[in-house]
C-alpha cells in the first residue's frame, strides 16, 4: 500500500492514520457461526468448500461442541490436540462451527442468518482461482445458490448458501 492511499484511507472519519504499535503483533484470527447440524455443515465446509476439520471440542456438560476449520491443505498441522490448538489461535482465517447439542431435530431454521431483518451479519467469503468453474462444481453439487454469476449487476462475484441458509460469496482475485 502506498503512502498517499494509507493518507487517503486515513482520511475517512474513524479511521486511525497509523496503526498502534501494542497492535503489531494481532491476528484475525476465526468468526463463529452457530450451526443446526453438525454433519450437514461439516460436510458443506469440508467437501463443498475445501475446509479443513483441525479441532474438535465437546462440551458434553453444557451440551455443544465446537469444530475449528482452515481452508488448509493439513501440511503442518501438529498431530496432538494441544499442539493444535496452539497452531490454531496463530492461524488467518479460522471458521468456528458451533453446534449447539438438540438443534438438528428442530423444526425450520434454528438461527437467523443475519440477512433479513433485523439485518446484522451479511456472510463469510471465500476467493477461488476460477469462481466460473466454481461455480459450475456448486451446480454439480446441488448447492443452493443465493446469487449466481448471471444474476444482477455484480457478474464477477457469486453467492452460494450452506445448510442454515449463511452466505457464503465466491470471487477469485484477477479478473473475469
Amino acid at each position: 500500500m502506498t503512502a498517499q492511499t494509507r493518507a487517503e484511507l486515513a482520511q475517512v472519519p474513524g479511521v486511525a492514520a497509523q496503526r498502534d504499535a501494542a497492535t503489531a503483533d494481532f491476528v484475525f484470527n476465526h468468526t463463529m457461526l452457530r450451526v443446526k447440524d453438525a454433519a450437514a455443515s461439516l460436510d458443506f465446509y469440508t467437501r463443498v468448500l475445501g475446509f479443513t476439520l483441525v479441532r474438535k471440542v465437546d462440551f458434553a456438560e453444557a451440551k455443544f461442541s465446537l469444530y475449528f476449520l482452515v481452508l488448509a491443505d493439513g501440511t503442518g498441522i501438529p498431530d496432538d490436540d494441544a499442539g493444535r490448538k496452539t497452531w490454531l489461535a496463530r492461524q488467518r482465517g479460522v471458521l468456528e462451527l458451533t453446534h449447539n447439542h438438540g438443534t438438528e431435530t428442530e423444526d425450520g431454521p434454528v438461527y437467523h442468518d443475519g440477512n433479513s431483518d433485523p439485518r446484522g451479519f451479511g456472510h463469510l467469503c471465500v476467493s477461488v482461482p476460477d469462481v466460473v468453474a466454481a461455480c459450475e462444481r456448486f451446480e454439480r453439487l446441488g448447492v443452493a445458490f443465493q446469487k449466481r454469476l448471471t444474476d444482477g449487476r455484480m457478474r464477477e462475484i457469486a453467492f452460494i448458501k450452506d445448510p442454515d441458509g449463511y452466505w457464503v460469496e465466491i470471487i477469485q482475485p484477477t479478473a473475469l
